[in-house]
């Protein structure tokens, strides 16, 4: 317009304000008030005095622009980074970036699940081509979860998944999968490489959808040091990378070291700050160590042999889950040290000749241990 009308002080809307607030500022003609577009278009009056000069009813006392310091348009934008014009800005640059439209994002979760699909089909059709070439069988005698021979076609996709990362990634999320919402126990061991880095081993153990307790090897990460601090922030890091809230965490196993059993500063009592169910139990493998480790190896070649010598020595007395322990493996032989394990393979993989291997080249290779 090139001319406003006056009010009743003889005062008018100025097209100059327009340079002043640009993209923001607009005047209606019929009411002869101005609003604050953004404010109009994506807030409701919050029932202030004054939210509904810009929003509903427009402003029109123009004797209060000019007023420096409490000029009603500054006092509008606000100060305050949570204004509400601060939020309708951010609400209008949300609109604004397409990237964040849930299509968008709900596209962009299909196109990775469809990729994932296409990639266990294929790494699967080349382990049966491969087989099929080869005359080889595809199925084992035992391809349960805890069978240490899976058979063929099982063996050959876990070992396809050490040298990609993204089929290593798949092992990853299909653990995460089989976890859902449900809660789960870590298991934690540290030792140190023939490179002298000090590893660290994550087996998280659940019970998954269909009612069988699982043990499923998740990373092997390298950690500057073993101190508490460390150590935590390592795993946090790992779950939170996969969705894994610590407060589904229901139970911590690790050795009897003070960096990871200390009551105040140990690294249960760091988890046990943010989950209080977490509750930590001394790892049995690393108990039944102890007791091998004060008993003469020589005298000693089964496990009921042990057994034996623990009550003659009266050690069952001192270590009594340990007697429980090996009592209930003599009665069902059945026994789990996956982190032990881990690192036993650790030992044959990176050895002296190969002591520059990459920790992600480490790490996967383990991932479907």
């Amino acid at each position: 317009m090139s001319k406003y009308p006056f009010d009743k002080n003889h005062r008018r809307f100025q097209a100059s304000w327009f340079k002043l607030f640009p993209e923001l500022l607009e005047y209606s003609p019929t009411k002869d008030a101005a609003f604050f577009l953004l404010c109009y278009l994506f807030n409701k009056p919050s029932g202030r005095p004054g939210s509904c000069a810009f929003i509903v009813k427009g402003f029109h006392t123009w004797e209060k622009v000019n007023d420096r310091k409490n000029c009603a348009f500054l006092c509008q934008v606000g100060k305050d980074p949570n204004s509400l014009h601060k939020v309708t800005m951010k609400k209008s640059r949300d609109l604004m970036n397409q990237n964040q439209h849930i299509e968008r994002v709900i596209e962009k979760k299909s196109c990775q699940k469809i990729e994932n699909n296409h990639l266990r089909l294929k790494v699967s059709c080349d382990a049966i081509k491969w087989l099929t070439f080869q005359a080889c069988a595809l199925r084992g005698h035992d391809e349960s979860s805890n069978s240490k021979n899976r058979g063929n076609f099982i063996e050959l996709i876990k070992l396809l998944s050490s040298y990609n990362d993204k089929v290593e990634s798949v092992v990853q999320d299909a653990i995460r999968d089989e976890i859902g919402d449900g809660k789960f126990c870590i298991i934690i061991d540290e030792a140190r490489d023939e490179s002298r880095k000090e590893q660290m081993a994550i087996v998280l153990r659940f019970v998954d959808k269909d009612g069988y307790v699982r043990e499923r090897f998740f990373d092997l990460v390298h950690v500057l040091d073993t101190t508490a601090l460390t150590l935590k922030k390592e795993i946090s890091d790992v779950l939170a990378r996969h969705n894994l809230s610590i407060k589904n965490i229901r139970g911590q196993g690790y050795d009897g070291a003070s960096n990871m059993c200390g009551k105040w500063f140990g690294l249960q009592a760091l988890f046990l700050s943010e989950c209080p169910y977490a509750y930590y139990i001394h790892c049995f493998s690393h108990r039944l160590q102890l007791a091998l480790v004060m008993t003469p190896r020589e005298k000693l070649s089964t496990i009921s042999e042990l057994c034996q010598y623990l009550v003659k020595s009266r050690k069952s007395t001192i270590y009594p889950l340990i007697d429980r322990f090996v009592r209930l493996v003599l009665t069902l032989p059945v026994s789990t040290a996956t982190t032990e394990r881990a690192f036993l393979a650790m030992s044959h993989v990176k050895t002296k000749l190969r002591n520059k291997m990459g920790d992600d080249f480490l790490a996967n290779s383990f991932i479907t241990h």
